[in-house]
């Protein structure tokens, strides 16, 4: 009987996908900032169009989970892709700002779609951890590449609308690469509550919290640097640029050095410092302490983001707690840059950062106290499911004498017992059998 799944796709395709999903949330800070600059929008307006991208984003995931599997990961893609040119394409060649904000709409929707297929292709790959870091170093350098280039271009809202509606197109020749609708294999037994309900429940109340933080001060960085430290478009673009340089630093680090601390440290301390390097920034009044606190913390985030990835993995290694955690990260991603805004209308950058890291440190302990729980029991491995042609490997043989064989490694072993047979004589074979017992007596 053949086999009906399809095969794990290539990597550099989803690492197209992935950094043409992420770029918008990346270049979120001069999209907000040139939206406030250039149109009729106070600086909580700019960020509520910039929350209505992300919300765009979030529902294309919530929309098209369930549907990749079946209509395929190529259509949707390009689909996304198209939508995202179309969108931000849109946005980029008007002023009219109706039609901005439907722009961005719809191009937050295809940037969405393109990441679920991204994170799709990832997790039914061989090796997700590297290809994720791979999209994440791809996307970085992308938006880095961008902050630097920009401010030389010119002004107006339109450019980094442009620039996104740029990477959207430059991506669609890797979804040659991806399949088409595919029926899926055999279902696999589970139920329906996935294990640890309280530590996910944690996990995704927490990381919403976690996100939502992140995304409001990225959100509002290009009016710190600009309003209270100082800094031209063009100081701005390099600043941010070299963060994230320090983020690809970040990324390749804390995958070179694997969990061998565990992951509650990484996670617990990272957080910490994330809070720390918010207040800095949010309080920079000149270009060392802004270019600092955004330099340590794009280096740190990433690091914390990949243990809190496996965090939700551990918990649900079917991935379930990894899809619902990755739902609240968006709707906290979301919500960021409007926050942001408001508190920071509210009482000002540095009462923004104080509250904002408050929020931080509120949420690193049940985010360590998970971890730590996660590291003490580890999901059963009865509950991992069983591939189709997958067979599991012969045990040792035993030792001569020993009476039994080694132990093996899962504990209990399930013995297929094969029917017995059953040899029936013939008439003629019967009577030949009877004379011959005759003959014995």
């Amino acid at each position: 009987m053949s086999d009906n799944t399809s095969a794990p796709p290539a990597a550099w395709p989803l690492v197209a996908l992935f950094t043409a999903g992420y770029v918008a949330p990346y270049l979120l800070p001069t999209v907000v900032g040139r939206l406030d600059a250039h149109l009729p929008l106070s600086p909580a307006q700019a960020g509520l169009v910039g929350t209505a991208l992300l919300l765009g984003s979030a529902t294309a995931g919530f929309t098209l989970a369930s549907r990749i599997p079946r209509r395929g990961p190529r259509p949707l893609a390009r689909l996304g892709l198209l939508l995202a040119a179309l969108g931000y394409g849109t946005a980029a060649s008007t002023s009219l700002l109706p039609l901005v904000v439907v722009g961005v709409v719809v191009g937050g929707f295809g940037s969405g779609s393109a990441t679920a297929v991204a994170a799709a292709g990832i997790a039914g790959h061989r090796d997700p951890h590297r290809i994720s870091s791979l999209g994440l170093l791809s996307v970085s350098a992308t938006a880095g590449a961008l902050y630097l280039t920009l401010p030389h271009l010119g002004g107006g809202h339109g450019l980094p609308f442009a620039a996104i509606a740029l990477v959207a197109a430059l991506a669609w020749p890797a979804t040659g690469r991806l399949g088409g609708p595919t029926r899926p294999g055999p279902a696999v037994r589970s139920s329906g509550r996935p294990p640890y309900p309280r530590a996910g429940a944690v996990l995704a109340g927490c990381l919403l919290l976690w996100s939502l933080t992140q995304e409001a001060l990225w959100g509002v960085s290009g009016r710190i640097g600009a309003e209270q430290a100082g800094l031209s478009e063009a100081t701005l673009g390099v600043v941010f640029a070299v963060a994230l340089g320090a983020g690809l630093l970040g990324v390749t680090g804390a995958s070179a050095f694997g969990t061998r601390l565990g992951r509650a440290v990484p996670i617990g301390a990272g957080t910490a410092a994330i809070a720390g390097c918010v207040v800095l920034t949010s309080s920079a009044d000149g270009l060392t302490g802004f270019t600092a606190g955004e330099i340590l913390w794009n280096a740190v985030y990433p690091v914390v983001l990949s243990y809190v990835i496996g965090l939700a993995a551990a918990l649900d290694p079917r991935g379930r707690w990894a899809v619902f955690a990755g739902a609240a990260s968006s709707l906290g991603t979301a919500c960021g840059p409007v926050v942001g805004s408001l508190l920071a209308e509210a009482f000002g950058f540095p009462g923004m950062g104080l509250v904002l890291g408050g929020l931080l440190l509120t949420v690193a302990g049940p985010l360590t106290a998970v971890a730590l729980h996660a590291g003490r029991s580890p999901a059963a491995a009865a509950e991992e499911p069983v591939l189709r042609g997958a067979a599991p490997a012969p045990a040792p043989a035993a030792s001569p004498g020993s009476g039994t064989g080694p132990e093996p490694a899962g504990g209990t072993v399930r013995v297929r017992r094969t029917p017995r047979r059953v040899l029936l004589l013939s008439p003629a074979a019967r009577r030949s059998r009877d004379r011959e017992r005759e003959r014995s007596l």
